[in-house]
């Protein structure tokens, strides 16, 4: 398949529904070539389809973590290119699950495969995406995304409450809800 023919796919084939974007992700895992091009087509910035490339990345990555590993520096370069809101929330989604597994005490394989240069990446994005006129979610994943990395970072945990509790009093009840635990847990 090439990068026109997944473009012409995504553009008539994919929609909001689970069923779709499973269908498409399931032909991606099965060509892990096509990653880079449904990554390229993501970063076509305000480009409608870059949307469903998006939603199609994160159904793949949720199903097989290594298919990101070849287009690692591309996907991280690439996220601050993002405008759309449909295209970052799933790609803040990838850099949330990341991190929880970077940080989680079981040995993994994104333990290896991220480096100082990638966490410096995500934590630049999702700083700008939580100060950021942005939607709920992608505020929530990028808040968990800094709480684990404030593990490592030790100057994140200040500049994080500070945004939250400055932000807090203008959220939506999600927003909110969201940053009450994490405040909780940076205390």
């Amino acid at each position: 398949m090439t990068k026109s023919e997944l473009y012409s796919w995504l553009e008539n084939s994919v929609n909001h529904s689970r069923e779709k974007r499973q269908q498409i992700s399931s032909v991606i895992l099965e060509h892990p070539h096509l990653v880079l091009d449904l990554l390229d087509i993501a970063y076509t910035v305000n480009d409608p389809i870059s949307c469903k490339a998006a939603w199609v990345l994160e159904f793949a990555f949720k199903e097989d973590n290594t298919i990101i590993f070849p287009v690692l520096n591309k996907f991280f370069k690439g996220l601050k290119s993002l405008k759309l809101e449909s295209s970052i929330r799933p790609c803040a989604k990838i850099c949330e699950i990341l991190m929880i597994k970077y940080f989680s005490k079981k040995e993994n394989n994104i333990k290896e495969q991220l480096n100082e240069n990638h966490l410096e990446q995500i934590t630049t994005t999702c700083f700008d995406w939580l100060i950021g006129d942005h939607k709920v979610a992608t505020q929530a994943y990028s808040m968990t995304s800094l709480l684990l990395l404030g593990q490592k970072y030790s100057w994140i945990y200040p500049d994080l409450r500070s945004i939250l509790e400055k932000n807090y009093p203008y959220g939506t009840a999600a927003y909110k809800a969201r940053a009450r635990l994490t405040l909780a847990k940076i205390k």
